[in-house]
């Protein structure tokens, strides 16, 4: 679709590009990575037809359409939502509007009249247009892509104006989504989704007729969607076929080859420099002199990347705190008529790590803010536990940074003696480098303050965290140092976060916010997705329930004796509250100490050391399964669809080498081809190359095919008959 050739670019004395050749091909599916300032908008940028490059080409297949959806700057106004994205159909809408202008010029037509024949004519091939190009389909295509965004239907016929810049971004995606150009450019397309909409994003990317190009610092979201990976970087594209998780390893291998080979070039540059300076003025000497200057000014230097240290470091530690860290009970919050959270009864102990999920404006932030203290509960109570120390980082954190000071000294200000040593180390992972650490406060980007907020509150002990959105304008290396920080964090932990892999790592439980409510789901999201779409769908699906171990009173310190009680009993109450109980309570625990949870307290089993199951567990959880319970079905349909998704793309390669051979052979078989010597032996040498690669593909997808068939059936084994089912 898209040949770049010989491109450059520079500004300044700054090269993006130089003399790079590159290309897109139908339904590829490519990721632009690269560090912050490489190029990877500019390219964008270029391709969209928005800026031009000082050298080269940049040639398109005849018909191509693009569409182009930057990181942000795009506001509507003067339209409702659905209005404004009906504009993706401009010419559909055309078409449909002169349908009805020549519908009422037929209606006033007689049989006599001579213009009868031609706007029946007009009529029929109009009608047919529309029909083709799918005009009967726009309200439906609108309907679905805008509710797959997250507006409502009240959203729909809300002025756009109306709506802040993330909204206002999900417009343009809309637009940009409906009117299916041929090849997507999207800078950032999942920058202002919530976890919802990026799910729906990537399964709408997965059936799109057309390319796509993006940039993205979301990694689920690159893994999910992406087939090929193009680094930008030292002035270069180069290209890694497979999703981010395979770039990332070939890339430090493609790294440490790229680094070994520079050192060995390296030390022959030094061992030739070294002999031309010490013989220079030797008279003997003078040819070999001559002869390795020569071999120096041919030698073309390979360019390394700066090596980025790998930052690690851990959070100050914090006095212990008792079982239960924070509780919440009957907690009701409403805005004048909107009722935020209805009656939410919740109980986090110590060493919980619990995600908050739910659309935008659900009430995720709402509820974090009261479980921080911030805010206070319309209704209810909200309880801190024994020597509990919270730390708190909301969205809008960067507005409590001193706008007079440097960040080094707003990181001092807020830092203990003991981790002074640390502060350059943390500021460097967080992409505060060099003498930026000397920038005031008030000349930082929104995302530079954001960054600077998270940075300075990993200086300070806690041992209860509640983190809002801490990954919004993280670069992925970034993300990977606070995402190692965390996971190393001895303490309980709360977050908000639309990043689908920080989510998968860190999340031991998960809690719904929508509606006035707020269950709790036992396992990470992987688990919260089965279990909902098991309810979605009207089965009765048990939810694991693991009582919690005896502890002796004193590993809990002088914990409060009625919260304390309370906890075996809490644990049996999630999978009622996960399923959403009667009367729509979200509860975790109650205050007091109920038969059944005394039962449940009887029955924890201490033969083996581990407490017993109240409920029966669910063998296809993805986290939760029992130890020695058989491989759940979930997981080996899972894997099978990714390897029989690898084994089309196997066979369409295969095929294209095929082909490549084929195309080689005709050419070499042509009259007179053997007469230019060069270029025969050119292609007997691209011919063998190309049988390899056909025999090198065709071996892998022999290898995965006995795979598929291998877990075929074992999946055969393992899934029960239709009769099973029905007796079950």
């Amino acid at each position: 679709m898209i040949h770049v050739e010989n491109l450059s670019k520079r500004y300044g004395e700054r090269i993006l590009f130089e003399d790079v050749s590159w290309h897109v091909k139908k339904r590829d599916r490519i990721g632009l990575t690269g560090p912050n300032g490489a190029g990877k908008t500019t390219l964008l940028k270029m391709l969209a037809g928005l800026e031009e490059p000082d050298h080269g080409s940049i040639r398109m297949a005849t018909g191509t359409t693009i569409g182009y959806l930057p990181q942000d700057g795009i506001v509507h106004h003067g339209r409702t939502v659905r209005d404004e994205v009906l504009l993706a159909f401009e010419e559909l809408l055309a078409l449909k509007e002169e349908q009805h202008r020549l519908e009422e010029s037929l209606a006033g037509a007689s049989e006599e009249d001579a213009d009868l024949a031609r706007l029946l004519e007009r009529y029929a091939d109009v009608t047919d247009r529309f029909k083709e190009r799918g005009g009967y389909e726009i309200d439906a295509r609108v309907a679905a892509v805008l509710k797959g965004l997250g507006f409502s239907l009240a959203d729909q016929e809300r002025n756009t104006e109306e709506f802040s810049g993330g909204w206002q971004m999900r417009i343009a995606l809309a637009k940009l989504l409906l009117a299916r150009p041929n090849l997507l450019l999207m800078d950032e397309p999942t920058n202002h989704l919530d976890l919802p909409a990026r799910n729906w994003l990537e399964e709408y990317l997965g059936d799109y007729p057309g390319s796509v190009v993006l940039v993205s610092h979301d990694r689920f979201f690159l893994d999910s969607t992406i087939k090929r990976i193009t680094e930008v970087g030292l002035k270069t594209l180069t290209d890694y076929h497979g999703n981010y998780s395979k770039y990332v390893v070939e890339h430090q291998g493609r790294m440490e080859r790229l680094r070994a080979a520079w050192k060995r070039q390296t030390d022959e540059i030094e061992k030739a420099e070294v002999f031309i300076n010490r013989f220079r003025y030797t008279a003997t000497k003078a040819r070999q002199v001559q002869s390795r200057i020569k071999m120096l000014d041919k030698v073309e230097r390979i360019e390394i990347p700066p090596e980025r240290k790998k930052i690690r470091f851990r959070f100050p530690e914090a006095p212990r705190p008792g079982r239960v860290v924070l509780e919440a009970k009957g907690v009701r919050r409403a805005y004048d008529d909107n009722v935020v959270l209805r009656h939410v009864d919740l109980l986090i102990e110590r060493g919980d790590r619990i995600a908050l999920v739910g659309p935008n404006g659900a009430g995720k932030t709402t509820l974090m803010r009261i479980l921080a203290g911030v805010d206070g509960p319309s209704e209810g109570i909200r309880r801190e536990g024994h020597r509990v120390v919270l730390d708190y980082f909301a969205q809008d954190q960067a507005a409590e940074l001193n706008p007079t000071r440097t960040v080094y000294e707003e990181m001092t200000a807020s830092s203990p003696t003991t981790m002074v040593p640390m502060i350059r180390t943390i500021l460097g992972g967080f992409l505060f480098e060099g003498d930026d650490v000397y920038k005031k406060v008030a000349v930082l980007s929104g995302g530079e303050r954001n960054r600077l907020a998270l940075a300075s509150m990993l200086l300070r002990p806690s041992n209860v965290l509640l983190l809002d959105e801490p990954t919004n304008h993280l670069d992925l290396d970034s993300k990977d140092v606070l995402l190692e920080a965390l996971a190393e964090y001895k303490g309980t932990l709360i977050f908000v976060s639309h990043d689908r892999y920080f989510v998968d790592r860190l999340a031991e439980k998960v809690i719904e916010v929508g509606g006035g409510e707020a269950p709790l789901y036992p396992g990470g999201y992987e688990d919260f997705i089965y279990w909902k779409k098991r309810r979605e769908l009207g089965e009765d699906t048990p939810f694991p329930v693991t009582p919690l171990a005896a502890r002796s009173q004193e590993e809990d310190g002088v914990a409060s004796g009625a919260l304390a009680a309370t906890v075996a009993q809490a644990s049996a109450a999630s999978g009622a509250q996960a399923a959403g109980a009667a009367g729509g309570r979200s509860t975790a625990a109650s205050g007091k100490t109920s038969k059944r949870g005394k039962a449940a307290k009887r029955k924890t089993s201490r033969s083996n050391g581990q407490p017993a199951t109240s409920a029966p567990v669910d063998p296809m959880a993805p986290r939760l399964r029992q130890p020695g319970a058989q491989p759940e079905r979930q997981v080996l349909e899972r894997e099978l669809k990714r390897m029989r998704k690898r084994l089309s793309e196997l066979e369409t390669r295969v095929s294209e080498a095929e082909q490549a051979v084929k195309d080689t052979e005709a050419e070499m078989a042509s009259p007179g081809f053997y007469d230019d010597r060069a270029r025969a032996a050119e292609a007997a040498e691209k011919h063998q190359k190309l049988m390899w690669e056909a025999g090198d593909l065709m071996g892998q997808w022999e290898a995965l095919q006995a795979e598929v068939d291998e877990r075929a059936a074992r999946l055969a084994e393992i899934t029960p008959s239709p009769a099973a089912r029905g007796a079950r």
